[in-house]
């Protein structure tokens, strides 16, 4: 089982993207979606895997905020 925290998409380069997560950015591969910056995503392995709503992105956040 793998969880996952939604990341923010701050910046778009070309076929990769950065994504700001709770204390971190990291640059991972967008495979093929149709991105655009402030959109929030699911990332696997360094790879854009799905994209999710903000109102769903950020209440996962919040819950995460609460237990870490």
């Amino acid at each position: 089982m793998c969880l996952a925290i939604p990341g923010k998409i701050i910046e778009i380069k070309e076929d990769k993207v950065i994504v700001e997560y709770p204390g971190e950015n990291r640059e991972v591969l967008n495979a093929g979606f149709d991105l655009k910056q402030g959109e929030y995503v699911f990332v696997q392995a360094g790879i854009v895997i799905q994209k999710i709503p903000e109102d769903e992105a950020v209440e996962s956040l919040k819950a995460w905020a609460e237990v870490s």
